[in-house]
């Protein structure tokens, strides 16, 4: 592979992290004043606006063609809940640390698709799976400063993640990644209109407050963009490492925009998350293909 094809995948998967990072500060400020709901809700409204001003020109009935409608719908449901219990983490917990608990989701993966997909787990890897959970514990410290409700938010979010992501696997062996990427943004919200009598309400936004809310979908919309795009340059193997740059970016965010800094005992529970789901993403041999059609990030 051209080294300057590399670069490139590279380039793209760190602008992806910054996205998500960025998108999840700004639902977390943004859910200080408006319902959680509401949020996501606009989150998944703008990137389906996006996905269909842009594909569905060209691709049309393509975009929405699936051989089974009823699984896809399942798993998009399954990242809206990922998005809503993240959303209300996040209120909660600071940026950084709820990130890290998010990135367990890897760990849990490998967990559920040795149960529901047969697959073999290696040792190396149920060693990965417990020196992960063992970062984890590091992070949340039962008794420590994190609170409790943040954290079973934030695990809520990871289970459901985990569960979507085992759906995914299962899914690109028939479907298309970029169908499975507007199935979220379609079900997503069409989900979330269909419960906004149930939430809808709390002050009017302002006009950089809408602006905001709008920044959601387009920070999920770019960021997925650059990640299907970076995986089309380069291996998942050599992208897995900087995706976990993100828990660099939402550090830095929380940093500058809410001046909080991780102590020391939570940066080492995330660089141990970091190692064990890099590790796992490393000994994985999937498929080409897969990799890009499992792209879609937790917010």
């Amino acid at each position: 592979m051209p080294e300057s094809r590399l670069a490139l995948g590279i380039l793209l998967m760190l602008g992806a992290g910054f996205c998500f990072a960025a998108l999840d500060a700004t639902a977390k400020h943004l859910s200080q004043t408006f319902p959680v709901p509401m949020l996501v809700w606009a989150r998944y409204a703008v990137h389906l606006a996006l996905m269909t001003a842009f594909l569905a020109p060209s691709m049309r009935g393509r975009l929405v063609a699936t051989r089974r409608p009823l699984a896809m719908t399942l798993r998009a449901l399954m990242l809206v809940g990922t998005t809503g219990f993240a959303m209300a983490g996040f209120r909660i917990l600071p940026l950084a640390e709820s990130t890290a608990l998010l990135f367990v989701t890897p760990l849990v993966v490998v967990l559920l698709a040795r149960y529901m997909l047969a697959e073999t787990v290696s040792a190396g890897r149920w060693l990965a799976v417990a020196a992960g959970f063992a970062g984890a514990l590091l992070v949340a410290r039962p008794g420590g400063a994190l609170s409790l409700q943040g954290v079973v938010l934030m695990s809520l979010a990871a289970a459901c993640y985990a569960i979507y992501q085992v759906q995914t696997r299962h899914l690109t062996l028939t479907e298309n990644g970029v169908t499975m990427l507007f199935y979220t943004a379609m079900v997503g919200t069409l989900a979330m209109s269909l419960a906004a009598p149930l939430y809808w309400g709390g002050p009017t936004p302002g006009a950089t407050e809408a602006l905001l809310i709008a920044s959601l979908g387009i920070y999920g919309g770019v960021g997925h963009w650059m990640m299907i795009h970076a995986f089309r340059h380069a291996p998942a193997s050599a992208l897995a490492p900087y995706l976990y740059v993100q828990l660099v970016w939402a550090g830095l965010l929380g940093w500058l925009v809410y001046d909080h800094l991780p102590d020391a005992m939570s940066v080492a529970g995330m660089a141990v998350i970091a190692a064990s789901s890099i590790s796992i993403a490393l000994s994985s041999r999937a498929r080409p293909g897969r990799a890009a059609a499992d792209t879609d990030a937790a917010c």
